[in-house]
């Protein structure tokens, strides 16, 4: 969704074939230069052409081929596999450090450079440095390692001279997996390996607010105006066409195209955003939408990720998040006008002709079929 701005069921999440176009190929067509570290898990988890980072637009690529849930992860520089790699305490050091060798070889011209740092996911582990120094366990040395390994990425950019002409933009791409607990202790020998989402309901892999609301932190000195607190809605596929109004390329018109333009909001011109209202998608199926305050959930939805444990009634909901963040009052029965104009939203929906498969790696057609 980052990548392409548009939702997983039509870039086809796991699955996105070579013919979708990235937002880094894109930013190519206008003079950046391209780098990917970390984690790439766009291509069902293997090497398999056409589906990597450098033949979807980045010139250079250091990371692995998807997560890291058996505690390993297998290293890639550009095309050339490097290793299966069970280091997984100095990973976001190492991410860390070659992000910012980008940062050195590309400061006299257009870049962009995607960090995805694996941690903290599934297997976590934090370095010597961090190991048991936070209060708050594992996972939180893990959180303040990452922390201080984003510091020293803006150090870089700032020591290069790149402070006021570079955007830099930090967030995450889904709640905590605090619906993992066991688990995920019985991986770590006993460690507290997940974060919480405080009173947001749920987490990862759920369409409650714990599974998809995510903090987002834009600098920009000069452009982004510094401590503001924005409550509009932004989304990771607004991404591609709010930086094609930033950097000049063209957004595709061969496609449907789920992102819009926030560049206003993004620079403290506007306060509501451009986005009207945000679908909420699992495994294929909508559960849901919300517009402003409002967020209508579909009844009887069935599709979910097996650790999510809190799957609500049958029925249909409706929330005001303005209010009640933690999705505790359906307020269905006292608001039937708002819930009947959110369901025609849901109803509006461009479903793509044929729908992608849900699996990390796709299962195997049987023969006759």
């Amino acid at each position: 969704a980052l990548l392409t701005g548009r939702y997983p069921v039509r870039s086809r999440g796991w699955s996105m074939p070579e013919s979708e176009t990235t937002l880094d190929e894109l930013l190519k067509t206008v003079g950046y230069t391209t780098g990917c570290i970390g984690k790439w898990d766009v291509s069902n988890r293997r090497d398999i052409k056409g589906r990597i980072p450098n033949d979807q637009g980045f010139d250079y690529y250091w990371g692995t081929l998807g997560a890291n849930d058996n505690g390993t992860v297998s290293l890639y520089d550009n095309r050339k596999p490097i290793g299966i790699d069970r280091d997984m305490a100095t990973l976001t050091r190492r991410y860390t450090d070659k992000g910012i060798e980008f940062l050195k070889a590309n400061k006299d011209k257009p870049f962009l450079l995607y960090l995805a740092h694996t941690m903290a996911h599934s297997v976590v582990d934090a370095s010597v440095r961090f190991k048991g120094k936070s209060k708050g366990g594992l996972y939180d040395d893990v959180i303040e390692e990452l922390d201080y390994h984003t510091g020293r990425l803006l150090d870089a950019i700032d020591e290069l001279g790149l402070r006021d002409n570079t955007l830099v933009i930090f967030a995450t791409d889904n709640g905590p997996w605090n619906n993992m607990q066991e688990p995920l202790r019985k991986k770590h020998k006993g460690a507290i390996a997940w974060g919480s989402s405080g009173p947001l309901r749920e987490g990862k892999g759920s369409t409650w607010e714990g599974g998809v609301r995510v903090p987002c932190i834009a600098r920009w000195p000069g452009r982004v105006p510094a401590g503001r607190v924005s409550d509009a809605i932004f989304a990771t596929i607004d991404f591609m066409p709010t930086f094609a109004s930033l950097a000049g390329y063209k957004v595709p018109d061969d496609r449907i195209i789920d992102g819009v333009d926030q560049t206003a909001l993004l620079l403290g011109k506007n306060e509501a955003g451009a986005r009207d209202h945000i679908y909420y998608l699992c495994r294929n199926e909508l559960h849901g939408v919300r517009k402003g305050k409002w967020k209508l959930l579909l009844p009887n939805r069935k599709n979910y990720y097996g650790y999510v444990k809190d799957r609500g009634s049958s029925g249909m909901e409706l929330y005001n998040l303005e209010s009640d963040i933690g999705e505790t009052n359906n307020l269905v029965e006292r608001h039937p006008e708002i819930a009947s104009e959110l369901l025609a939203l849901t109803k509006a929906f461009r479903w793509p002709d044929s729908l992608p498969d849900t699996n990390i790696v796709p299962r195997k057609k049987k023969a006759g079929r």
